[in-house]
């Protein structure tokens, strides 16, 4: 484990915990294995202990950065490297569609602060359609909402909006000693591949009224939520019991509730 390479005294506001060991690094940046032609984006560089070694690779990198002191670090530290763009700017109000040439689909590497990872993550699968992957570092509890399988007390909300666009894949956990400060936490990297085939704006966002109304009372029956909805006979045509729970659907039922709720009028 290394010391991270200037002193900085980690902001509580902004959620940071500095990656320090160089084993975890490596094996970051050899499951994203950029390339020289690629387009990258870091969300939350802090000392540039990924800036690094993804400069290294010879990619375009953008790092998005939210404290003005850091980015004075960054610049100093990375002066060298022209392929370099250094932005301070919050990733909950960055157009992530806009980064980039254009020409090569964007790749997201980011240590997600916990205290706002679900709606950046949010934001993040509504620009799918530019990204190639997204490698992201998430509470191992929100790793397991991205993965989860119907049935199963991880499947819920994030887990539809995830899997309705994405592949989802968990590689590994990090434990709270190769950071600096210490989190009370483990984290998780997971790789988060976009589907060739994606909804359209709509469905995602019927989709997203669906769950909201599913999982408002994710304990009652179907019955009690969709069922104010949908009728019967259209969730038997699903293969939807009214007797079910919200965990208990696929994410493909629920993308078909969504181009259905998508025919009435609101």
């Amino acid at each position: 484990m290394t010391q991270a390479p200037e002193r900085h005294r980690a902001k509580r506001r902004f959620g940071q915990n500095f990656l320090v060991d160089e084993s975890v690094i490596a094996n970051i940046v050899g499951c994203v294995a950029p390339l020289p032609t690629q387009q990258l984006l870091e969300i939350g560089p802090g000392l540039g202990a990924l800036t690094q070694p993804l400069l290294a690779s010879g990619a375009h990198l953008t790092a998005l950065e939210i404290d003005r002191d850091l980015i004075g670090k960054l610049a100093e530290r990375f002066a060298a490297y022209p392929r370099l763009r250094l932005l301070q700017a919050d990733a909950l109000e960055f157009d992530f569609t806009t980064a980039g040439d254009g020409l090569e689909k964007l790749r997201i590497i980011g240590n997600l602060p916990y205290n706002i990872s679900t709606p950046l993550l949010i934001r993040l699968l509504a620009a799918c359609h530019k990204l190639q992957d997204l490698h992201v570092m998430v509470q191992k509890e929100v790793a397991l909402r991205l993965a989860g399988e119907p049935g199963t007390a991880d499947f819920g909300r994030l887990t539809v909006a995830a899997q309705s666009v994405c592949d989802v894949e968990l590689l590994f956990d990090i434990e709270p000693e190769s950071f600096r400060p210490a989190p009370s936490i483990v984290s998780s990297i997971v790789r988060l591949t976009p589907r060739q085939s994606l909804p359209s704006n709509e469905t995602l966002l019927a989709l997203e009224r669906v769950t909201r109304i599913a999982f408002a009372h994710r304990r009652k029956m179907i019955r009690h939520t969709l069922g104010q909805v949908f009728t019967a006979e259209e969730l038997n045509v699903l293969g939807i019991e009214m007797t079910m729970r919200p965990e208990n659907l696929s994410v493909e039922n629920y993308v078909a509730l969504a181009t259905l709720e998508m025919t009435r009028d609101h």
